[in-house]
């Protein structure tokens, strides 16, 4: 039987990695910012963050219930959206 301290290092480790993991991810939405400006897109797509929110639950196989992931996966496209209206705004005022 492992120890709680066994599987607090495990939580530690998958930490970081999500960290890792939503760090690149955010890095991607920076780069849609990118090409949304040069488009004359708006940051804000609901059709998108449907898609987005549809295909994480098609994957959740517990045991977090599916409110729970749709309400981290909310936070998570904030917040993705928040960097990509940052990017364009700040390629707008270089200008």
């Amino acid at each position: 039987m492992s120890s709680i301290e066994e599987w607090r290092d495990k939580i530690d480790a998958i930490d970081r990695k999500l960290v890792e993991l939503l760090n690149e991810r955010a890095r991607y939405a920076d780069e849609i910012g990118k090409i949304k400006e040069q488009l004359g897109m708006e940051a804000y797509s609901p059709k998108r963050e449907k898609e987005v929110l549809d295909n994480i639950m098609k994957h959740n196989a517990g045991p977090l219930d599916d409110l729970a992931v749709r309400r981290l996966f909310e936070r998570i496209i904030d917040e993705s959206r928040k960097l990509e209206r940052e990017s364009m705004n700040a390629r707008k005022r270089s200008r």
